[in-house]
């Protein structure tokens, strides 16, 4: 599970997800820090990709518990 970014036009990893997609899929930081997400609080962007991403995997983790 990898976040992503665009940089110069072209897609690749970014360090984790930013703060605001967290926010949109409804984990906070401790959360994401619980369930081993990345967070990377320097980046401001939110990419849809990537709030998709973590809404996924939300619902796979709460399908196991």
């Amino acid at each position: 599970m990898n976040a992503i970014v665009y940089s110069k036009g072209r897609k690749r990893k970014a360090r984790g997800f930013s703060i605001q997609e967290l926010k949109l899929a409804g984990i906070s930081i401790k959360e994401a820090k619980k369930l081993k997400i990345y967070v990377d609080r320097r980046r401001k962007s939110c990419y849809d990709e990537n709030d998709e991403t973590l809404k996924n995997l939300i619902k796979n983790v709460s399908r196991k518990t």
